[in-house]
Formats: structure tokens, sequence, C-alpha cells
């Protein structure tokens, strides 16, 4: 749970300060994130998505209403951010269950859906980018109309609501004993190398989330050190980009419909790396938005790709395991462009993302060549 904006209410005034601080909010996103995945993949291979939907779902209402009970007891002393700091870490939990729960399901429809994958991933990619752009700003609305409560209380009617139009399914492959944490990152291990196309996508995605981590980590202190911004400023960075990559995705639908995956996902990269070399000289705040917007967007369009071919080379009784290992490496670079960030004065920070965007740029590049020949990857969908 993000809460982002002016809520006028203490207690989450002072854990948004503490929480969203530009040199740890890659950290702070990615930390715990093995705890997390590895027994929702388990869950998820093991008992069907469905069910680890509905449980998720269920037990994050459960808790937010109990934050919800618990808050107004304790005021706005220590008890309130102790309180808060809990329950985003608890939701934090139950929605990865929750996410790759529904990843699950949107793998085996993309599945059913054939050559025709791409579209079914373009659509799951639009609904999560609408919830990155919409879910910020109905907190805040919340917490500024309604309070902290009446938002937690709508974070537990919308849970309650997901688990209740969860579609009924259940898995094919049924496994009667648990499957250990271990023997699942075996697993997912051993099918990405088996699979060298997905395998070389996910080496050039996480030398571009090195530069993408770094741009966030770095976008306040450029945005308002650097070029003279605002706050709110850099917040309608990231919703441009919100905006371009929600462009991009329905232009990549469209585009592998007539040529194919790996066109689309060479071009976006290609766009990704330009922009990304470019944003180290940026000189005023109008140029960082919409290099900033290019960048994510070039990265919508490689996601797509990404989700495509993970859709229709991962097999349906290990893709929880295969798809919680590659969330993991594509999250790994975040903390550590938080800390690159961190440890970097901020005359030098420019000339950081160029290297990264040069990294950036030969990984891709790489990726791509190597993704060229596969069958998987060029074959456009047929009508």
């Amino acid at each position: 749970m993000t809460v982002t904006g002016s809520s006028g209410s203490p207690r989450w005034a002072r854990v948004d300060a503490h929480c969203h601080r530009p040199a740890c909010s890659g950290s702070v996103k990615s930390s715990g994130a093995s705890q997390r995945i590895w027994p929702t993949e388990a869950g998820a291979d093991r008992v069907g998505s469905t069910r680890v939907l509905r449980i998720a779902s269920v037990l994050r209402a459960v808790v937010v209403l109990a934050a919800a009970a618990i808050l107004p007891v304790v005021g706005n002393g220590a008890g309130a951010v102790v309180t808060v700091m809990v329950l985003a870490a608890a939701t934090g939990v139950l929605s990865e269950f929750a996410y790759i729960a529904a990843e699950t399901a949107g793998g085996a429809a993309s599945r059913d859906a054939g050559d025709h994958a791409h579209r079914v991933q373009a659509v799951l990619l639009g609904i999560d980018q609408c919830a990155t752009l919409a879910g910020p700003a109905l907190a805040g609305a919340l917490l500024q109309y309604a309070g902290p409560n009446g938002m937690l209380l709508t974070i537990a009617a919308c849970s309650l609501l997901g688990a209740a139009l969860a579609p009924r399914q259940r898995p094919i492959w049924p496994q009667e004993a648990p499957v250990p944490v271990v023997h699942g990152m075996k697993t997912g291990w051993k099918t990405l190398r088996s699979l060298p196309a997905l395998g070389w996508l996910c080496v050039g995605l996480i030398l571009s989330n090195c530069a993408i981590g770094l741009v966030q980590a770095a976008g306040p202190v450029l945005v308002i050190q650097q070029l003279g911004g605002t706050s709110s400023q850099v917040g309608l960075v990231w919703s441009a980009a919100a905006v371009a990559s929600l462009a991009m995705v329905a232009l990549a639908r469209l585009a592998i419909d007539r040529i194919g995956l790996w066109p689309v996902g060479a071009a976006a990269a290609a766009l990704a790396s330009v922009t990304c070399l470019a944003l180290g000289a940026a000189n005023s705040y109008t140029v960082f938005l919409v290099l900033v917007a290019l960048l994510i967007a070039g990265e919508a369009g490689m996601t797509v790709v990404l989700r495509t071919l993970r859709a229709r080379l991962v097999p349906a009784e290990v893709f929880g395991s295969t798809l919680s290992l590659i969330i993991l490496l594509l999250l790994a670079p975040f903390p550590i462009a938080g800390a690159l960030v961190a440890l970097t004065p901020p005359d030098l920070l420019g000339h950081v993302i160029t290297v990264c965007a040069v990294l950036q740029a030969l990984g891709l590049a790489v990726s791509f060549a190597k993704l060229r020949t596969h069958p998987a990857a060029r074959r456009p969908a047929t009508a």
C-alpha cells in the first residue's frame, strides 16, 4: 500500500516522510522480496491461482480492517507509526501473493490465446499501469476527504470484491506435498536456463532496470536541486511516464499483430537506450520530463514482449516458480540503484546515469541480437 499526497493527518505524514526518501525508495521497494515471492509461487503452482488470490484478498481485508480499528485508539504517537508500518508490510506481502496468482492466471489465459498471447498481456499490463496511475491519486483523495479510516475501508472493500469476483479455477497439475522454497528456486532457475530466448531478454531488462532504478532514485535530486523544480513536479514526471507507457502498450499490441515480437521489442529497446543516454545531459525540467516519459514508454514496450514470451515458452506446471524468479531478478537492481544514489554526490549523478545508460544499451543490444532468430520472437500473430 503506497500513500502519496497531502492527507492532513500527522501519523500518515510521518510514515510517508520516513518511507519515501529519494535515496532509499528502491531499497524499500525490493526489501523482503524473496520472502514474499517464493512461498507464493509454491502456492500458485500447487493449489491454483484462484484459491491463492481469494485467500490473500480476504486476509488483506482482515488486516486492513484491524488497522482501521486500532489507529483511532493509539492516536498520533509512536503506536500509530508502528501500526502503519506493520500494516504496510503485511499488505505488501499479501499483495505479492495476489499479484503472483493473477499473473499465473494471466499466463494460462495467454496460453489459451495462442498466437494472440500478446493481446492478453497488453491488457494485463494496461490494467497494471492504470492502477499505478490512479492508485496514488485515489489514496490521496480518500485521505484528504475521508480520512485514514475511509481509505482503509475502501481498500478492504476492494479486497473483498476481488475475492468474490475471482473466477472458479482448479489446478490441472495438483501437487499434494508442499514444495520447499529451495526446490522452487531450483525449478525456476532450471526452467529459465532451458529457455535461452527468455533468459537473454531477462538479462537485457535487468541492465535496463539498473538505469531506470537510478533515474527513479535520483529523480527528486535532479528535479529539485539541479533543475529548480518542486516536489509536485517530481510527481508529475511519473504521472506523465505512466500515461506514456499506457500509450506504448496500446501501440505495441497493434504492432506485434503486424510485424511480430522481435521488431517491436528491438524498437522499444532502442527508444529506451537513446532516451536514457540523453537523460544525463538534460538541462531543463521539460526536457527531463519528456525523456523520462519516453524511457518508461520504451520499458513498457519491452515488458509486453517479455510477458508474451514468458507465457508462450514457460510450461504451465512450473509457471509460478519461473515467474517468481524473473520478478526477483528484475527487482534486484532497484536497491542497488538506491544505494548508488545515496553514495554519489548530486553533481555527479548525471555522469553515473550516462554510464548506466551505456551498460543498458549494450545489454539490450546483445539480448535482442540473441533473440533475433528465435521463432517465438519473430512470428507475427495470425488474424
